[in-house]
């Protein structure tokens, strides 16, 4: 039971990072129409959004 725990945490972590990833990209390219920043801001993740959020 004890393994079954931790393979569901990873996944929920692996889908969370992923997810945060994806926002991050989309709100920067809809703010800046740029390729390129979208990627540096899909790298930085969730950093990204809580700037968005408490920058706009």
């Amino acid at each position: 039971m004890d393994y079954e725990n931790k393979h569901t945490t990873k996944t929920i972590i692996k889908k969370g990072i992923t997810f945060g990833t994806c926002l991050a990209m989309v709100i920067s390219y809809v703010n800046w129409h740029s390729v390129f920043w979208a990627i540096v801001h899909g790298l930085m993740s969730w950093v990204y959004v809580i700037y968005f959020l408490l920058r706009y």
